[in-house]
Formats: structure tokens, sequence, C-alpha cells
């Protein structure tokens, strides 16, 4: 995937940017128009159910807004713009946050990803050919800290990462996947609707 180059979202509705951008990061998402739960484990929500308008997560804690910025930026640093928007997608996936995978799919299209390999990152396993190994080793991660409560991180997942990230970069794998299910979580919890990303 040949991923995003400098966007960003410059509004509190549009807090989480792209590949290569210097505010990266995943906002507020998930609760449609049809509704999706945000978060596995959540009874959906009904067809029409009401939506509370919830708070405006940058304008409240903006500190707390640019630092998350400032971390989802420092964790891209070095890291192939294509494997940062798989990890992004996987974790959205595993999360339901359907805010930022609608918008990081799109960045990826965006940046010259193709449509086989959008499909095929929720099944990477079954579609083992679509992706590198080092593509794989950083999408079993992904999944592993992602689902880190269901079993911890095992120790083949994180020996095959290693193997094929030197410590820098597996860092900054880790660093990346631990800002995505931030994003994904407060997209979640303030319940962003996916498609509203205003950036340009």
């Amino acid at each position: 995937m040949g991923m995003t180059t400098n966007t960003m979202h410059t509004t509190a509705n549009t807090m989480h940017t792209t590949a290569n951008r210097t505010t990266g990061s995943e906002m507020p998402a998930s609760v449609t128009a049809g509704g999706s739960t945000g978060h596995a484990g959540a009874a959906p929500l009904g067809v029409g159910a009401p939506v509370t308008p919830r708070l405006d997560f940058a304008k409240a804690a903006p500190k707390a807004f640019r630092a998350l910025i400032g971390f989802d930026a420092a964790a891209r640093e070095g890291l192939d713009p294509a494997l940062v928007e798989l990890i992004q997608i996987r974790a959205s996936h595993l999360n339901h946050c359907a805010y930022c995978l609608h918008m990081h799919t799109n960045d990826a299209r965006k940046a010259g990803e193709s449509e086989d390999r959008l499909h095929m990152v929720a099944v990477w396993r079954e579609a083992r050919h679509f992706f590198t190994p080092k593509e794989q080793a950083a999408l079993a991660l992904t999944e592993a800290v992602t689902l880190v409560a269901g079993g911890g991180v095992p120790h083949d997942v994180y020996a095959e990462a290693a193997a094929r990230f030197d410590e820098q970069e597996l860092a900054h794998v880790l660093a990346l996947i631990f800002t995505i299910n931030t994003w994904n979580r407060v997209a979640l919890s303030t319940a962003k609707v996916a498609g509203t990303d205003t950036r340009a």
C-alpha cells in the first residue's frame, strides 16, 4: 500500500490524520444511522435509536488531544506509510470503529492502495499472498496488542515481529498500535459518525 502523505485533522470533528500526517490520528467514530455498536461486547443500537450529542474531545481536553496527536506523529516516524495504514485498518476492524476504518481505508485508496488488499486485511491469514512477511508480522502483533485482555501478547507473535523489524522499528510499530487503539476509543466513546471526516 502506498499510503498517505501529509494529511491532518484540523478541526475537532476530524481529530485524526493519515499515514504521513504530522498531526495524525483516529478520532471518534462509529454510531451510524443504522446503529452499529462501537465495540465488541456492547449491545447493538437499534435502527433509528436516538443519538445524544457527546462532547467534542479536542475542544474539551485540548492539551490531551494535542499530546495524542504528537504521540501519533512520533509513532509513525520511519515506518512505511503502507504498513501504517494496514495497522490502523486492522485495529479499527477489531475495535468496530467505523469512523476510523472509513478514514483509513479512504486514506489508503488516495495513496494508491489496491482494493484487493483493502478487502483482504480483515482475513489476511487466509490471504497471506497479498501481504509481505513483514506486513503479516505487524498484523498479527496488531491483533495481539489490540485484544491483549484476551490472552496477552503471545511469545511467538512477538518473536516473529522482532525477527522482521529492528528494535527501533518494532518500538514504533508498537507505539502506532497503541495510538490507533486510543483513537478508536476516543471515537467510539464520543460517538463519531463514519463518513464525517472533513479533512481536505
